[in-house]
């Protein structure tokens, strides 16, 4: 668990979305749930291969400047999601579900290629429970974290802002954008995700 220091100031943008305020000075409590996928694939000289070994979500979060929130890290899974079978879908949707239950927000750190599926399938989920009740946000990375051109660090950045400002709802935050499910989908020409 990452704790920052200085109190949380989130009334003003709340207000401006339609959100209640905040009524304490208390830390802003997120939950990053991480799967795995390109954000975390580490290099193997060896195999001389970029695999889903070990997960880089804390040297990535101990570069960053967290003042007023307070990350609970929920290592589940650490697959390239390519890889990911409908169980797995189902039991990121079931986490985030469960973790929005005593958090402020959601954090999903999701392989590329099959994150539009968990984003439909957690607003489903959320949808048959009467919708959602937070903000849950997914995000990744096209370049792993250890390359000098990764866009890791901005996502992740993005989506820590984006999980404290946005209205109750399934979300993907990449590359300057946010995007609400379901409609959302990956464009490999791009290389970013878009409206369906």
């Amino acid at each position: 668990m990452l704790t920052a220091q200085a109190p949380a100031t989130h009334s003003q943008p709340r207000q401006h979305l339609g959100m209640a305020p905040r009524t304490n000075d208390a830390p802003f409590r997120i939950a990053l749930i991480s799967t795995g996928g390109t954000i975390e694939k580490t290099y193997d000289e060896l195999g001389g291969v970029l695999s889903n070994k070990l997960s880089v979500l804390d040297l990535l979060l101990a570069t960053l400047e967290l003042r007023g929130v307070t990350i609970d890290r929920v290592p589940l899974m650490n697959k390239d999601s390519l890889e990911m079978s409908e169980a797995d879908h189902d039991l990121i949707a079931d986490t985030a579900e469960i973790m929005s239950r005593n958090h402020d927000g959601v954090i999903i750190v999701h392989g590329t290629d099959r994150l539009a599926k968990s984003g439909d399938r957690i607003h489903e989920r959320l949808a048959q429970k009467g919708g959602a009740k937070k903000a849950v946000v997914l995000t990744g990375a096209m370049r792993p974290y250890e390359m000098r051109r990764t866009d890791a660090t901005q996502n992740v950045t993005e989506a820590l802002t984006a999980v404290q400002l946005l209205p109750p709802g399934v979300y993907v935050a990449m590359h300057n954008r946010v995007l609400q499910f379901p409609g959302v989908v990956k464009d490999p020409k791009l290389g970013t995700f878009v409206r369906a």
